[in-house]
Protein backbone atom coordinates (compact mmCIF):
# COMPACT_ATOMS: atom_id res chain seq x y z
CA UNK A 1 0.00 0.00 0.00
CA UNK A 2 1.27 4.00 -1.22
CA UNK A 3 0.25 6.19 1.01
CA UNK A 4 1.07 9.96 1.20
CA UNK A 5 1.35 10.50 4.53
CA UNK A 6 3.57 8.14 6.01
CA UNK A 7 6.78 7.73 3.84
CA UNK A 8 8.68 4.56 5.98
CA UNK A 9 11.43 4.59 3.70
CA UNK A 10 12.04 8.24 4.33
CA UNK A 11 12.18 7.71 7.77
CA UNK A 12 14.49 5.05 7.52
CA UNK A 13 16.62 6.93 5.65
CA UNK A 14 16.16 10.46 7.83
CA UNK A 15 17.27 7.91 11.35
CA UNK A 16 20.12 6.55 9.20
CA UNK A 17 21.27 10.07 7.87
CA UNK A 18 21.01 11.28 11.49
CA UNK A 19 23.17 8.13 12.53
CA UNK A 20 25.72 9.04 10.06
CA UNK A 21 25.49 12.82 11.08
CA UNK A 22 26.11 11.97 15.00
CA UNK A 23 29.05 10.06 14.15
CA UNK A 24 30.47 12.14 11.91
CA UNK A 25 30.13 15.04 14.33
CA UNK A 26 31.90 12.87 17.16
CA UNK A 27 34.82 11.84 14.38
CA UNK A 28 34.66 15.66 13.94
CA UNK A 29 35.31 16.66 17.63
CA UNK A 30 38.42 13.82 18.10
CA UNK A 31 39.72 15.81 15.00
CA UNK A 32 39.48 18.68 16.57
CA UNK A 33 40.11 18.22 20.36
CA UNK A 34 42.07 15.48 20.12
CA UNK A 35 40.55 13.46 22.77
CA UNK A 36 38.03 10.41 22.05
CA UNK A 37 36.89 11.38 25.21
CA UNK A 38 36.23 15.32 26.05
CA UNK A 39 33.27 14.71 28.50
CA UNK A 40 31.80 12.47 30.90
CA UNK A 41 28.48 11.69 28.53
CA UNK A 42 31.68 9.94 26.51
CA UNK A 43 32.98 7.59 28.88
CA UNK A 44 31.92 8.58 32.49
CA UNK A 45 34.04 5.57 33.25
CA UNK A 46 37.19 7.09 31.65
CA UNK A 47 36.29 10.77 32.58
CA UNK A 48 36.37 10.12 36.47
CA UNK A 49 39.97 8.07 35.95
CA UNK A 50 41.45 10.78 33.22
CA UNK A 51 40.25 13.87 36.01
CA UNK A 52 41.51 11.54 38.71
CA UNK A 53 45.05 11.26 37.16
CA UNK A 54 45.08 15.11 35.97
CA UNK A 55 44.25 16.05 39.44
CA UNK A 56 47.54 14.23 40.68
CA UNK A 57 49.86 15.41 37.80
CA UNK A 58 48.91 19.03 39.15
CA UNK A 59 49.66 17.97 42.81
CA UNK A 60 52.92 16.30 41.29
CA UNK A 61 53.64 19.29 39.31
CA UNK A 62 53.45 21.36 42.61
CA UNK A 63 55.78 18.64 44.46
CA UNK A 64 58.65 19.22 42.01
CA UNK A 65 58.32 22.42 42.79
CA UNK A 66 58.90 22.27 46.17
CA UNK A 67 61.92 19.73 45.84
CA UNK A 68 63.43 22.12 44.11
CA UNK A 69 63.10 24.86 46.32
CA UNK A 70 64.14 22.31 49.26
CA UNK A 71 67.78 21.26 47.13
CA UNK A 72 68.00 25.09 46.77
CA UNK A 73 67.52 25.76 50.39
CA UNK A 74 70.19 22.21 51.20
CA UNK A 75 72.09 22.94 48.59
CA UNK A 76 73.21 26.80 50.87
CA UNK A 77 73.17 24.87 53.83
CA UNK A 78 75.68 22.31 52.98
CA UNK A 79 77.95 24.95 50.84
CA UNK A 80 78.05 26.81 53.75
CA UNK A 81 79.13 23.95 56.67
CA UNK A 82 81.75 22.94 53.74
CA UNK A 83 83.10 26.84 54.28
CA UNK A 84 82.63 26.02 58.20
CA UNK A 85 84.87 23.26 57.98
CA UNK A 86 87.68 24.93 55.38
CA UNK A 87 87.63 27.85 58.17
CA UNK A 88 87.89 25.28 61.23
CA UNK A 89 90.71 23.76 59.30
CA UNK A 90 92.61 26.94 58.80
CA UNK A 91 91.91 27.68 62.62
CA UNK A 92 93.71 24.27 63.07
CA UNK A 93 96.35 24.81 60.91
CA UNK A 94 97.23 28.44 63.43
CA UNK A 95 96.54 26.29 66.67
CA UNK A 96 99.41 24.08 65.68
CA UNK A 97 101.58 27.03 65.11
CA UNK A 98 100.68 27.98 68.48
CA UNK A 99 102.00 24.93 70.13
CA UNK A 100 105.88 26.38 69.56
CA UNK A 101 106.85 28.95 72.34
CA UNK A 102 108.99 31.08 70.62
CA UNK A 103 105.63 32.13 68.65
CA UNK A 104 103.99 35.70 68.79
CA UNK A 105 100.95 33.71 70.30
CA UNK A 106 98.73 36.98 70.72
CA UNK A 107 98.94 37.83 67.17
CA UNK A 108 97.90 33.57 66.13
CA UNK A 109 95.09 34.75 68.63
CA UNK A 110 93.94 37.45 66.51
CA UNK A 111 93.96 35.51 63.02
CA UNK A 112 92.26 33.00 65.39
CA UNK A 113 89.69 35.28 66.60
CA UNK A 114 89.07 36.98 62.96
CA UNK A 115 88.41 33.31 61.55
CA UNK A 116 86.01 32.59 64.13
CA UNK A 117 83.93 35.88 63.35
CA UNK A 118 84.04 34.73 59.63
CA UNK A 119 82.49 31.74 60.48
CA UNK A 120 79.82 33.32 62.32
CA UNK A 121 78.86 35.69 59.26
CA UNK A 122 79.01 32.41 57.62
CA UNK A 123 76.08 30.52 59.85
CA UNK A 124 74.27 33.93 59.36
CA UNK A 125 74.28 33.84 56.27
CA UNK A 126 73.55 30.86 54.67
CA UNK A 127 69.69 30.83 54.59
CA UNK A 128 67.64 30.80 51.40
CA UNK A 129 63.98 32.41 51.47
CA UNK A 130 64.70 32.77 55.17
CA UNK A 131 65.23 29.63 55.82
CA UNK A 132 68.78 28.82 57.68
CA UNK A 133 69.97 25.34 58.42
CA UNK A 134 72.40 25.82 59.96
CA UNK A 135 70.92 27.33 63.07
CA UNK A 136 68.65 25.80 65.50
CA UNK A 137 67.87 22.20 65.91
CA UNK A 138 64.13 21.66 64.67
CA UNK A 139 63.51 19.37 61.63
CA UNK A 140 62.52 20.55 58.04
CA UNK A 141 59.83 18.56 56.55
CA UNK A 142 59.97 19.04 52.04
CA UNK A 143 56.92 17.58 50.92
CA UNK A 144 58.11 14.83 48.67
CA UNK A 145 55.10 12.78 47.19
CA UNK A 146 51.54 11.91 47.37
CA UNK A 147 50.50 8.53 48.09
CA UNK A 148 46.76 7.31 46.46
CA UNK A 149 45.38 4.44 48.67
CA UNK A 150 43.32 1.64 46.48
CA UNK A 151 40.52 3.39 49.30
CA UNK A 152 41.09 6.63 47.10
CA UNK A 153 42.69 8.47 50.14
CA UNK A 154 45.40 10.93 49.57
CA UNK A 155 48.29 11.26 51.83
CA UNK A 156 50.94 13.51 51.61
CA UNK A 157 54.79 12.15 52.16
CA UNK A 158 58.06 14.01 53.36
CA UNK A 159 61.24 13.98 53.56
CA UNK A 160 62.69 15.32 56.99
CA UNK A 161 65.92 17.02 56.69
CA UNK A 162 67.53 17.87 60.17
CA UNK A 163 68.97 21.23 60.60
CA UNK A 164 72.95 20.98 61.74
CA UNK A 165 73.43 23.79 64.20
CA UNK A 166 76.49 25.58 63.52
CA UNK A 167 76.55 27.95 65.77
CA UNK A 168 78.34 28.62 69.16
CA UNK A 169 75.56 29.30 71.45
CA UNK A 170 75.90 28.09 75.00
CA UNK A 171 72.31 27.17 75.19
CA UNK A 172 70.03 27.00 78.45
CA UNK A 173 70.49 24.25 81.45
CA UNK A 174 66.94 22.83 81.51
CA UNK A 175 64.84 21.90 85.30
CA UNK A 176 63.40 18.88 84.03
CA UNK A 177 63.81 15.11 85.30
CA UNK A 178 67.39 14.56 86.89
CA UNK A 179 69.85 12.93 85.15
CA UNK A 180 72.66 12.84 87.41
CA UNK A 181 72.66 8.73 87.50
CA UNK A 182 73.91 8.98 83.64
CA UNK A 183 77.05 11.06 84.36
CA UNK A 184 78.97 9.42 87.42
CA UNK A 185 81.77 11.47 89.22
CA UNK A 186 84.71 9.58 90.47
CA UNK A 187 85.31 10.28 94.54
CA UNK A 188 87.29 13.61 94.75
CA UNK A 189 89.08 15.64 95.97
CA UNK A 190 91.21 16.61 92.18
CA UNK A 191 94.82 15.76 93.85
CA UNK A 192 97.51 17.54 92.73
CA UNK A 193 99.67 14.97 93.91
CA UNK A 194 100.41 11.54 92.24
CA UNK A 195 100.06 7.69 92.38
CA UNK A 196 102.19 5.34 94.03
CA UNK A 197 103.22 1.51 94.14
CA UNK A 198 105.41 -0.22 96.29
CA UNK A 199 108.03 -3.13 95.52
CA UNK A 200 108.56 -4.81 98.59
CA UNK A 201 112.12 -6.39 98.99
CA UNK A 202 113.41 -9.67 100.65
CA UNK A 203 115.86 -8.79 103.94
CA UNK A 204 118.91 -10.63 102.11
CA UNK A 205 117.90 -8.04 99.06
CA UNK A 206 121.21 -7.09 99.06
CA UNK A 207 123.21 -9.61 98.74
CA UNK A 208 125.84 -9.68 96.36
CA UNK A 209 124.69 -13.35 94.31
CA UNK A 210 121.36 -11.35 93.98
CA UNK A 211 120.32 -9.88 90.30
CA UNK A 212 118.02 -7.46 89.90
CA UNK A 213 116.28 -5.93 86.49
CA UNK A 214 113.64 -3.10 86.49
CA UNK A 215 111.59 -2.23 83.64
CA UNK A 216 109.45 1.06 84.48
CA UNK A 217 107.97 2.61 81.73
CA UNK A 218 109.79 1.22 78.65
CA UNK A 219 112.98 1.73 80.28
CA UNK A 220 115.22 -0.82 82.03
CA UNK A 221 117.77 -1.24 84.37
CA UNK A 222 120.14 -4.18 85.83
CA UNK A 223 121.51 -4.56 88.90
CA UNK A 224 123.63 -7.03 90.93
CA UNK A 225 124.00 -7.02 94.60
CA UNK A 226 127.61 -6.53 93.89
CA UNK A 227 126.75 -3.16 92.47
CA UNK A 228 125.48 -2.06 95.66
CA UNK A 229 128.81 -2.90 97.85
CA UNK A 230 128.43 -3.94 101.40
CA UNK A 231 125.40 -1.75 102.08
CA UNK A 232 122.38 -2.49 103.99
CA UNK A 233 119.45 -3.22 101.99
CA UNK A 234 117.66 -0.13 102.66
CA UNK A 235 120.98 1.49 101.27
CA UNK A 236 120.56 -0.75 98.18
CA UNK A 237 116.98 0.30 97.80
CA UNK A 238 117.98 3.59 98.16
CA UNK A 239 120.82 3.47 94.95
CA UNK A 240 118.17 1.55 93.10
CA UNK A 241 115.99 4.69 93.53
CA UNK A 242 118.62 7.28 92.60
CA UNK A 243 119.07 4.99 89.40
CA UNK A 244 115.41 5.57 88.49
CA UNK A 245 115.23 9.15 88.95
CA UNK A 246 118.59 9.61 86.97
CA UNK A 247 116.57 8.04 84.11
CA UNK A 248 114.62 11.46 83.66
CA UNK A 249 111.72 9.99 83.28
CA UNK A 250 108.82 12.68 82.82
CA UNK A 251 106.32 12.53 85.62
CA UNK A 252 108.13 9.44 87.42
CA UNK A 253 110.01 9.54 90.95
CA UNK A 254 111.28 6.77 93.03
CA UNK A 255 111.83 6.54 96.87
CA UNK A 256 112.22 4.71 99.83
CA UNK A 257 109.99 3.85 102.52
CA UNK A 258 111.00 1.16 104.78
CA UNK A 259 112.39 -1.88 102.80
CA UNK A 260 110.02 -0.88 99.45
CA UNK A 261 110.97 0.72 96.73
CA UNK A 262 108.27 3.57 96.44
CA UNK A 263 107.53 4.48 93.19
CA UNK A 264 105.19 8.00 91.71
CA UNK A 265 103.64 8.93 88.81
CA UNK A 266 102.33 12.21 88.02
CA UNK A 267 101.38 11.67 84.74
CA UNK A 268 98.09 12.33 83.23
CA UNK A 269 95.56 10.33 81.32
CA UNK A 270 98.42 7.68 81.65
CA UNK A 271 98.74 4.06 83.61
CA UNK A 272 102.67 3.51 84.05
CA UNK A 273 103.55 -0.45 84.19
CA UNK A 274 106.65 -1.30 86.01
CA UNK A 275 108.45 -4.66 86.08
CA UNK A 276 110.88 -6.46 88.91
CA UNK A 277 112.86 -9.24 88.14
CA UNK A 278 115.16 -11.14 90.23
CA UNK A 279 115.99 -12.39 93.28
CA UNK A 280 114.86 -10.89 96.32
CA UNK A 281 111.76 -9.35 95.24
CA UNK A 282 108.21 -9.64 96.03
CA UNK A 283 106.51 -7.81 93.85
CA UNK A 284 107.10 -8.33 90.43
CA UNK A 285 104.92 -6.53 88.64
CA UNK A 286 102.82 -3.26 89.59
CA UNK A 287 100.86 -0.25 87.84
CA UNK A 288 100.82 2.71 88.74
CA UNK A 289 97.19 4.17 88.48
CA UNK A 290 96.71 7.51 86.12
CA UNK A 291 96.93 11.07 87.70
CA UNK A 292 93.18 11.85 87.10
CA UNK A 293 89.23 11.83 88.58
CA UNK A 294 86.64 11.04 86.34
CA UNK A 295 82.98 11.70 85.00
CA UNK A 296 81.83 7.94 83.79
CA UNK A 297 78.59 7.97 81.75
CA UNK A 298 76.04 5.70 81.01
CA UNK A 299 76.40 2.89 78.77
CA UNK A 300 72.84 1.98 78.72
CA UNK A 301 70.92 5.32 79.01
CA UNK A 302 70.07 7.54 75.49
CA UNK A 303 70.31 10.99 75.14
CA UNK A 304 67.56 13.31 74.38
CA UNK A 305 67.87 16.76 72.54
CA UNK A 306 67.88 19.19 75.24
CA UNK A 307 69.58 17.39 77.86
CA UNK A 308 71.95 19.09 80.26
CA UNK A 309 74.72 17.74 81.77
CA UNK A 310 76.84 19.82 84.52
CA UNK A 311 80.67 19.46 86.29
CA UNK A 312 81.85 21.23 89.28
CA UNK A 313 85.48 21.36 89.22
CA UNK A 314 86.01 23.81 92.12
CA UNK A 315 84.55 26.89 92.05
CA UNK A 316 83.86 26.61 88.07
CA UNK A 317 80.56 25.11 86.88
CA UNK A 318 80.35 23.35 83.01
CA UNK A 319 77.69 23.02 81.64
CA UNK A 320 76.82 21.62 77.69
CA UNK A 321 73.30 20.59 76.61
CA UNK A 322 73.04 17.67 74.19
CA UNK A 323 71.67 18.24 70.71
CA UNK A 324 69.21 16.47 68.43
CA UNK A 325 70.89 12.85 68.02
CA UNK A 326 74.08 13.41 69.46
CA UNK A 327 75.76 10.50 72.20
CA UNK A 328 77.27 10.97 75.69
CA UNK A 329 80.48 11.02 73.35
CA UNK A 330 79.45 14.55 72.40
CA UNK A 331 77.71 15.26 75.67
CA UNK A 332 82.02 14.54 77.20
CA UNK A 333 83.22 16.57 74.59
CA UNK A 334 81.11 19.71 75.02
CA UNK A 335 81.93 19.26 78.80
CA UNK A 336 86.29 19.49 78.17
CA UNK A 337 85.00 22.28 76.08
CA UNK A 338 83.80 24.48 78.60
CA UNK A 339 86.27 23.70 81.14
CA UNK A 340 89.46 24.38 78.83
CA UNK A 341 87.24 27.47 78.35
CA UNK A 342 86.96 28.55 82.05
CA UNK A 343 91.45 28.22 81.98
CA UNK A 344 91.49 26.56 85.60
CA UNK A 345 94.90 26.88 86.98
CA UNK A 346 96.69 23.38 86.25
CA UNK A 347 93.50 21.71 85.25
CA UNK A 348 93.80 19.83 82.01
CA UNK A 349 91.09 17.36 80.20
CA UNK A 350 90.55 14.37 78.15
CA UNK A 351 87.73 12.75 76.72
CA UNK A 352 88.09 8.84 76.22
CA UNK A 353 86.44 5.08 76.65
CA UNK A 354 87.40 2.47 78.52
CA UNK A 355 87.34 -1.30 77.97
CA UNK A 356 83.41 -1.41 78.50
CA UNK A 357 82.68 1.32 75.96
CA UNK A 358 82.01 3.99 78.52
CA UNK A 359 82.72 7.44 77.54
CA UNK A 360 84.87 9.05 80.13
CA UNK A 361 86.04 12.81 80.67
CA UNK A 362 88.70 12.82 82.49
CA UNK A 363 90.45 15.61 84.37
CA UNK A 364 93.83 16.15 85.90
CA UNK A 365 95.47 18.60 88.70
CA UNK A 366 98.77 19.85 88.05
CA UNK A 367 98.37 22.85 90.09
CA UNK A 368 100.03 23.12 93.38
CA UNK A 369 96.61 23.01 95.84
CA UNK A 370 94.29 20.06 95.79
CA UNK A 371 90.63 21.05 93.72
CA UNK A 372 88.28 19.60 96.76
CA UNK A 373 84.73 20.22 94.61
CA UNK A 374 84.02 17.70 92.28
CA UNK A 375 80.95 16.98 90.91
CA UNK A 376 78.40 16.01 88.00
CA UNK A 377 74.57 16.57 87.57
CA UNK A 378 72.36 16.17 85.05
CA UNK A 379 68.85 17.88 84.14
CA UNK A 380 66.61 17.57 81.05
CA UNK A 381 64.80 19.99 79.38
CA UNK A 382 67.16 22.54 78.45
CA UNK A 383 67.67 24.50 74.99
CA UNK A 384 70.64 22.56 73.41
CA UNK A 385 74.04 24.03 72.82
CA UNK A 386 75.28 25.03 69.23
CA UNK A 387 77.61 22.65 67.28
CA UNK A 388 80.29 24.54 67.54
CA UNK A 389 80.17 25.31 71.51
CA UNK A 390 83.37 26.37 72.92
CA UNK A 391 84.49 27.71 69.54
CA UNK A 392 84.46 31.36 70.53
CA UNK A 393 86.49 30.31 73.76
CA UNK A 394 89.55 29.12 72.52
CA UNK A 395 92.51 30.55 73.54
CA UNK A 396 96.27 29.76 72.60
CA UNK A 397 98.15 32.55 74.31
CA UNK A 398 99.19 30.13 76.88
CA UNK A 399 100.58 26.80 76.86
CA UNK A 400 97.68 25.49 78.35
CA UNK A 401 95.36 27.21 76.32
CA UNK A 402 97.11 25.97 73.05
CA UNK A 403 97.59 22.33 74.19
CA UNK A 404 93.56 22.38 75.45
CA UNK A 405 92.62 23.83 71.81
CA UNK A 406 94.61 21.41 69.60
CA UNK A 407 92.05 18.69 71.24
CA UNK A 408 88.92 20.68 71.21
CA UNK A 409 89.26 21.98 67.45
CA UNK A 410 89.64 18.26 66.22
CA UNK A 411 85.81 17.68 67.40
CA UNK A 412 84.62 21.19 66.22
CA UNK A 413 86.08 20.08 62.54
CA UNK A 414 84.41 16.99 62.83
CA UNK A 415 81.20 18.35 63.60
CA UNK A 416 81.11 20.42 60.69
CA UNK A 417 81.93 17.34 58.05
CA UNK A 418 79.24 15.51 59.72
CA UNK A 419 77.06 18.45 59.30
CA UNK A 420 78.25 18.75 55.80
CA UNK A 421 78.09 15.25 54.78
CA UNK A 422 74.82 15.09 56.36
CA UNK A 423 73.58 17.98 53.79
CA UNK A 424 75.06 15.95 50.79
CA UNK A 425 73.22 12.55 51.45
CA UNK A 426 69.54 15.13 52.17
CA UNK A 427 70.12 16.90 49.01
CA UNK A 428 71.12 13.90 46.56
CA UNK A 429 68.28 11.96 47.96
CA UNK A 430 66.21 15.06 47.14
CA UNK A 431 67.50 15.12 43.93
CA UNK A 432 66.30 11.32 43.32
CA UNK A 433 63.42 11.99 44.44
CA UNK A 434 62.63 15.03 42.02
CA UNK A 435 64.30 12.82 39.18
CA UNK A 436 61.41 9.99 40.11
CA UNK A 437 58.70 12.61 40.32
CA UNK A 438 59.68 14.36 37.05
CA UNK A 439 59.26 10.45 35.72
CA UNK A 440 56.48 9.97 37.01
CA UNK A 441 54.55 12.62 35.47
CA UNK A 442 55.50 11.47 32.56
CA UNK A 443 53.93 8.73 32.88
CA UNK A 444 50.75 9.94 34.19
CA UNK A 445 50.25 11.93 31.28
CA UNK A 446 51.12 9.02 29.19
CA UNK A 447 48.42 6.82 30.57
CA UNK A 448 46.17 9.69 30.55
CA UNK A 449 46.52 10.34 26.75
CA UNK A 450 46.10 6.64 26.32
CA UNK A 451 42.76 6.86 28.07
CA UNK A 452 41.40 9.84 26.87
CA UNK A 453 43.10 10.95 23.80
CA UNK A 454 41.99 10.06 19.73
CA UNK A 455 44.10 7.31 17.80
CA UNK A 456 44.12 10.30 14.93
CA UNK A 457 44.90 7.86 12.42
CA UNK A 458 41.56 5.67 13.20
CA UNK A 459 39.91 9.13 13.35
CA UNK A 460 41.17 9.98 9.72
CA UNK A 461 39.77 7.15 8.44
CA UNK A 462 36.36 7.17 10.17
CA UNK A 463 35.92 10.46 8.82
CA UNK A 464 36.09 9.55 5.19
CA UNK A 465 34.07 6.52 5.37
CA UNK A 466 31.60 8.71 7.53
CA UNK A 467 31.67 11.74 4.96
CA UNK A 468 30.81 8.65 2.15
CA UNK A 469 28.04 7.20 4.06
CA UNK A 470 26.80 10.85 4.50
CA UNK A 471 26.90 11.15 0.56
CA UNK A 472 24.54 7.73 0.22
CA UNK A 473 22.28 8.55 2.99
CA UNK A 474 21.66 12.55 1.07
CA UNK A 475 21.22 10.28 -2.04
CA UNK A 476 18.72 7.96 -0.37
CA UNK A 477 16.85 10.43 1.62
CA UNK A 478 16.55 12.26 -1.81
CA UNK A 479 15.21 8.94 -3.24
CA UNK A 480 12.67 8.04 -0.52
CA UNK A 481 11.26 11.53 -0.87
CA UNK A 482 10.77 11.26 -4.34
CA UNK A 483 8.70 7.89 -3.90
CA UNK A 484 5.18 9.96 -3.44
CA UNK A 485 5.53 11.32 -7.07
CA UNK A 486 4.97 8.03 -8.69
CA UNK A 487 1.41 7.83 -7.25
CA UNK A 488 0.17 11.35 -9.55
CA UNK A 489 0.68 8.94 -11.95
CA UNK A 490 -2.40 7.15 -10.77
CA UNK A 491 -4.62 10.28 -11.32
CA UNK A 492 -3.64 11.38 -14.43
Amino acid sequence: MSSILTNSSAMVALQTLKTINSNLASVQSEISTGKSVGSAKDNSALWAISKVMESDVQGFKAISESLSLGESTIAVARQGAETVTDLLTEIKGKIVASQEENVDRSKIQNDIDALTAQIGSVTGAAQFNGLNLLKGTESVDILASLDRQASGQVTASNIEVSRQDLTTDAGVYGTGTALSANATASAGPIANTGNTQSITFADTADSSSDTFEITIAGSTLTFTGADFGAVSEEDAIDQIAGAINALGLEGISAGRTGSDLVLTSTRAFEDVDATFTGTGVSDATVTIAERAENVTFSQVAQVNEGDGYRVTVGSTVATYIAGQGETFEDVANGLKAAIDAAEIDGISTLVTTDDSGAQILKIDNDSSTPITTFTSVGAADGEASGGLFGLDNIDVTSNEGADAALANIEVLIQNSIDAASEFGSDQGRIEIQAEFIDKLTDSLKTGIGTLVDADMEEASARLQALQVQQQLGVQALSIANQAPQSILSLFR
